[in-house]
């Protein structure tokens, strides 16, 4: 993960009293509903830690449900989450989690509904507003929303990788940071790939339509 700047620690403009467990909660929420790729109809969300102990004081079930929602960390609409969930048809069960060894500001997201498969995310807020998604489903990643991220969900086989390389190479796209994730050898596995800008709607076609290539997402920066 890169060097934390003066910026990432005095914090971002934000409504609420904490960094961590109101900014950098309404960009898990953004994160969370990119990976998703819509505004989902439910959303289970644990509170492990101090997120579980002084999140509701704190607002970080609003913040949470805010950028689920779509809203940012400086939008005074925030502490109007509840009420504008139930607007938008999202259903929110929020309960304390216990995620077992991992940050102490950390949440889980089950998503579901808008005609997509149910997803189970896993983030942290490291305070400052900087953030990082730490599991989609079977799968451990690095998500932080500092630069693009593209997901592609493939089959574990020769080849893939490259094909979706070529692509962003003939298309321009620069990449930053790559990582793979498999379930098991030959089995379903993801490509994380950031990237110095946002590939178009017509490089995500291009890597659609590869052999062996399951699903992609864009993840915009939040």
């Amino acid at each position: 993960m890169r060097q934390r700047s003066l910026f990432d620690i005095v914090g971002p403009i934000m409504v609420g009293p904490s960094s961590s467990h109101t900014a950098g909660a309404v960009r898990l929420g953004l994160l969370a509903r990119a990976v998703f790729g819509a505004t989902p109809q439910s959303a289970r969300i644990g509170l492990h830690g101090s997120f579980a102990s002084t999140g509701h004081g704190h607002g970080t079930d609003l913040a949470l449900v805010a950028g689920l929602l779509g809203l940012a960390p400086d939008d005074l609409a925030i502490k109007d989450a509840h009420s504008l969930a139930k607007n938008a048809g999202l259903s929110v069960e929020i309960a304390e989690a216990d995620l077992g060894a991992v940050h102490p500001n950390s949440v889980a997201f089950d998503l579901a509904g808008a005609g997509r498969p149910d997803v189970y995310i896993e983030g942290a807020s490291l305070g400052g507003g900087v953030v990082v998604l730490t599991r989609i489903g079977a799968y451990e990643v690095e998500v932080t929303g500092e630069l693009p991220m593209l997901l592609v969900a493939h089959l574990d086989q020769p080849g893939e990788i490259a094909a979706v390389t070529s692509v962003l190479a003939e298309e321009g796209v620069n990449i930053a940071r790559m990582r793979v994730s498999r379930e098991r050898r030959g089995a379903a596995a993801l490509m994380l790939i950031e990237t110095d800008i946002q590939p178009s709607d017509m490089v995500l076609g291009l890597i659609a339509a590869a052999p062996g290539i399951t699903g992609v997402r864009v993840v915009p920066t939040v």
